[in-house]
């Protein structure tokens, strides 16, 4: 029997793809470019952090380009990164400005979808989730979902705080589990052993190759045999050069944990709540158990409080309404998150680049300050997506009339090897990022 198939067409099986060798029986048309052997090259990572109801009217800005590029007074805890910073104004979802206020502004932030009203719940599967859903087969966890205050599941103003609690959703129905409790994430990373990694190829692809291997001719058949030998001599040669420390090509800089399990139950503290939860991002990303990731610093419509900052008699979203010296200093606290994974994962040292350099950190809010201004979202990236993404850029889309958010997701898809047609409302990337 003939068979034409195209040479996307490989033995699969459980998450693994595993090319076959010429045969006679199979004539194989079309000569696609082949990817680029990536064997030696560290995986992008994508990480979006999100806080609510909008920063500081005032001092959410920058000016310049480059390592010289100012800062307004909300990002000065960024200032070292300057030189792989995109600073993005402009960017707008046309559906958050529909419905009301906080809910309806952030429960289709990362996926532009339009959003069911009175209580109900439907949005759409959001840009990290359609990330998972593609590539999450070749880590032990599509993704990750941390948070730093627990979701609301009441209704504020016609629209349900689920909406407000949740930025990843795994389908238009379905926010994605978050875990705000440290020591569940850290189980979730390390509990279970069976990594995707840690499985032979062969086995993985094993029963697509015996449909095949009925299908061909006898002499293919021989051909077979030897070629999945070899590959299982191959498998068995790198198993022991591993254990001897000769394994080459990418391999994550870590394979367990080097921080302790974290204590059970939720911290009190809101500083060591939110590190620990970075560390559990870095330690996700160090250890490639996933390669997608969101942290909800805060709800929309939040109600954390800042002892710490001396900012104790109001809560996050009446202090947002303020503008004032507290509001800043809590503003400048989120940054100092990002700024901290920022330069955690900088001291990570993956071949010629860093953890930062083969990651992309993308900080977003549902509104660009505390008065519900939505029509330009607030948006600052750090990183290099592996060399994909140029730093020390400032863009302004604001007289673009292209300039939906989810172009900027798709810019980010691709840089993951994701490519879509078109993702909520739009169907280009943008072309800068």
């Amino acid at each position: 029997m003939r068979y034409e198939f195209s040479r996307r067409t490989m033995l699969r099986g459980l998450g693994v793809t595993m090319a076959l060798p010429w045969m006679e029986s199979l004539r194989v048309w079309g000569d696609e470019p082949q990817p680029r052997d990536a064997s030696s090259q560290a995986p992008v990572r994508m990480a979006i952090l999100f806080t609510g109801c909008g920063f500081h009217s005032q001092e959410w800005w920058a000016r310049g380009t480059g390592p010289d590029m100012e800062l307004g007074k909300v990002l000065t805890p960024l200032t070292d990164f300057r030189d792989r910073m995109v600073f993005i104004k402009g960017l707008y979802n046309a559906e958050a400005l529909k419905g009301n206020i906080h809910s309806s502004q952030t429960g289709n932030l990362l996926s532009g979808a339009p959003l069911a009203a009175g209580g109900t719940i439907h949005s759409g599967t959001s840009v990290d989730q359609v990330v998972a859903q593609h590539l999450g087969h070749q880590t032990k966890l599509p993704s990750l979902v941390l948070g730093c205050e627990k979701a609301n599941p009441s209704v504020h103003k016609n629209y349900s705080m689920l909406y407000s609690s949740h930025i990843s959703w795994s389908s238009p129905t379905t926010p994605t589990p978050l875990e705000v409790y440290p020591a569940l994430a850290f189980d979730h990373l390390f509990k279970d052993s069976n990594r995707v990694g840690d499985r032979s190829v062969l086995d993985a692809v094993l029963a697509d190759a015996q449909d095949v291997r009925r299908n061909i001719s006898r002499l293919d058949q021989q051909k077979l045999d030897e070629y999945l030998n070899s590959v299982r001599e191959v498998e068995q040669r790198l198993a022991k050069a591993n254990q001897r420390g000769e394994l080459q090509g990418w391999r994550p800089t870590l394979t367990q944990p080097n921080i302790p399990r974290p204590q059970d139950g939720y911290p009190q503290d809101i500083v060591e709540h939110m590190k620990l939860m970075c560390d559990i991002l870095v330690l996700a990303f160090q250890t490639d158990t996933t390669r997608v990731c969101t942290l909800k610093l805060n709800n929309d419509h939040g109600t954390l409080r800042f002892p710490h900052l001396g900012v104790d008699y109001m809560i996050h979203h009446l202090l947002s309404h303020t503008d004032n010296a507290d509001w800043l200093k809590v503003n400048q606290f989120f940054m100092e998150q990002m700024a901290y994974l920022a330069k955690r994962m900088d001291a990570i040292q993956e071949g010629e680049r860093t953890l930062l350099d083969n990651s992309m950190l993308m900080l977003c809010s549902s509104m660009l300050n505390g008065h519900h201004d939505a029509t330009k979202l607030p948006v600052v990236m750090l990183g290099g997506a592996g060399g994909q993404m140029t730093g020390g850029q400032n863009l302004d889309y604001s007289g673009n009339p292209d300039r939906q958010m989810c172009r900027l997701y798709l810019s980010m898809m691709n840089k993951m090897g994701v490519r879509l047609n078109a993702f909520g409302d739009a169907d280009q990337p943008l072309a800068e990022i």
